[in-house]
Protein backbone atom coordinates (compact mmCIF):
# COMPACT_ATOMS: atom_id res chain seq x y z
CA UNK A 1 0.00 0.00 0.00
CA UNK A 2 0.85 3.24 -0.09
CA UNK A 3 -0.27 6.18 1.50
CA UNK A 4 -0.15 9.90 0.34
CA UNK A 5 -0.19 12.92 2.51
CA UNK A 6 -0.18 16.69 0.46
CA UNK A 7 1.11 19.68 1.92
CA UNK A 8 1.20 23.80 1.17
CA UNK A 9 -2.05 24.79 0.45
CA UNK A 10 -3.72 28.01 1.61
CA UNK A 11 -5.50 30.87 1.16
CA UNK A 12 -3.78 33.56 -1.29
CA UNK A 13 -4.15 36.60 -3.41
CA UNK A 14 -4.61 36.36 -7.03
CA UNK A 15 -1.17 36.99 -8.58
CA UNK A 16 0.37 35.00 -5.77
CA UNK A 17 2.36 31.62 -5.62
CA UNK A 18 1.97 28.37 -3.86
CA UNK A 19 4.12 25.20 -3.52
CA UNK A 20 2.46 21.85 -2.75
CA UNK A 21 3.85 18.73 -1.84
CA UNK A 22 2.95 14.99 -2.10
CA UNK A 23 5.30 12.70 -0.10
CA UNK A 24 4.47 9.00 -0.24
CA UNK A 25 5.01 6.28 2.09
CA UNK A 26 4.66 2.63 2.38
CA UNK A 27 6.89 1.96 -0.35
CA UNK A 28 8.75 3.90 -3.07
CA UNK A 29 6.79 5.12 -6.07
CA UNK A 30 9.74 6.17 -7.92
CA UNK A 31 8.50 3.99 -11.00
CA UNK A 32 5.37 5.27 -10.59
CA UNK A 33 3.52 8.14 -12.71
CA UNK A 34 2.34 10.97 -10.46
CA UNK A 35 -0.49 13.07 -10.84
CA UNK A 36 -2.04 16.22 -9.56
CA UNK A 37 -5.66 16.68 -10.13
CA UNK A 38 -8.11 19.03 -8.12
CA UNK A 39 -11.89 19.54 -7.72
CA UNK A 40 -13.86 22.74 -7.41
CA UNK A 41 -16.87 22.48 -5.68
CA UNK A 42 -19.76 22.01 -8.01
CA UNK A 43 -17.31 20.44 -10.42
CA UNK A 44 -15.52 16.99 -12.08
CA UNK A 45 -12.22 16.14 -10.67
CA UNK A 46 -9.58 17.14 -13.54
CA UNK A 47 -5.97 16.28 -13.86
CA UNK A 48 -3.86 19.54 -13.62
CA UNK A 49 -0.16 18.13 -13.76
CA UNK A 50 1.58 14.19 -14.74
CA UNK A 51 5.02 13.50 -14.16
CA UNK A 52 5.96 10.09 -15.39
CA UNK A 53 8.16 8.22 -13.14
CA UNK A 54 11.80 9.36 -14.24
CA UNK A 55 10.27 13.01 -14.51
CA UNK A 56 11.42 13.42 -17.99
CA UNK A 57 7.47 13.62 -19.14
CA UNK A 58 5.40 16.02 -17.86
CA UNK A 59 1.95 17.13 -18.68
CA UNK A 60 0.08 20.29 -17.87
CA UNK A 61 -3.64 21.14 -18.59
CA UNK A 62 -4.22 23.88 -21.12
CA UNK A 63 -5.60 26.16 -17.96
CA UNK A 64 -2.13 26.14 -16.06
CA UNK A 65 0.58 25.94 -18.92
CA UNK A 66 3.17 28.49 -18.36
CA UNK A 67 2.14 29.19 -14.72
CA UNK A 68 2.67 25.53 -12.89
CA UNK A 69 5.33 23.39 -12.66
CA UNK A 70 5.24 19.74 -11.53
CA UNK A 71 8.40 17.77 -10.64
CA UNK A 72 9.55 15.25 -8.57
CA UNK A 73 12.28 13.96 -5.90
CA UNK A 74 12.61 10.35 -5.82
CA UNK A 75 14.89 10.57 -3.19
CA UNK A 76 12.26 11.92 -0.82
CA UNK A 77 9.61 9.94 -2.33
CA UNK A 78 8.06 13.56 -3.29
CA UNK A 79 6.41 15.26 -5.55
CA UNK A 80 5.80 19.19 -6.21
CA UNK A 81 3.93 21.11 -7.61
CA UNK A 82 4.74 24.54 -7.88
CA UNK A 83 2.13 27.40 -8.73
CA UNK A 84 2.96 30.59 -9.69
CA UNK A 85 0.18 33.66 -10.88
CA UNK A 86 -2.64 31.89 -9.03
CA UNK A 87 -6.13 33.18 -10.12
CA UNK A 88 -9.23 32.67 -8.57
CA UNK A 89 -10.55 29.80 -10.87
CA UNK A 90 -7.64 27.93 -9.55
CA UNK A 91 -9.70 27.39 -5.81
CA UNK A 92 -10.06 23.50 -5.65
CA UNK A 93 -9.20 20.95 -3.39
CA UNK A 94 -5.96 19.75 -4.79
CA UNK A 95 -5.14 16.05 -4.98
CA UNK A 96 -2.02 14.01 -5.31
CA UNK A 97 -2.45 10.55 -6.99
CA UNK A 98 0.24 7.69 -7.87
CA UNK A 99 -0.23 5.31 -11.10
CA UNK A 100 1.09 1.97 -10.53
CA UNK A 101 0.18 1.09 -14.38
CA UNK A 102 2.25 3.93 -15.88
CA UNK A 103 1.66 7.00 -17.65
CA UNK A 104 -2.26 7.96 -17.97
CA UNK A 105 -3.42 11.05 -18.50
CA UNK A 106 -6.91 9.42 -17.16
CA UNK A 107 -8.18 9.46 -13.71
CA UNK A 108 -7.33 6.14 -13.31
CA UNK A 109 -4.59 6.34 -10.36
CA UNK A 110 -4.35 3.76 -7.75
CA UNK A 111 -3.40 5.35 -4.91
CA UNK A 112 -4.60 9.24 -3.75
CA UNK A 113 -4.15 11.61 -1.01
CA UNK A 114 -6.82 13.47 1.45
CA UNK A 115 -6.97 16.57 -0.73
CA UNK A 116 -5.04 19.95 0.11
CA UNK A 117 -7.50 23.16 -0.53
CA UNK A 118 -6.09 26.20 -2.61
CA UNK A 119 -7.86 29.49 -2.49
CA UNK A 120 -7.30 31.94 -4.43
CA UNK A 121 -9.49 35.58 -3.87
CA UNK A 122 -9.73 38.34 -6.66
Amino acid sequence: QVQLVESGGGLVQAGDSLKLSCTASGRTVRSYAMGWFRQAPGKERDLVAAISGSGSRTYYTDSVKGRFTIVRDNTKNTVYLQMNSLKPEDTAVYYCAANTAGWSLGGNYDYWGQGTQVTVSS
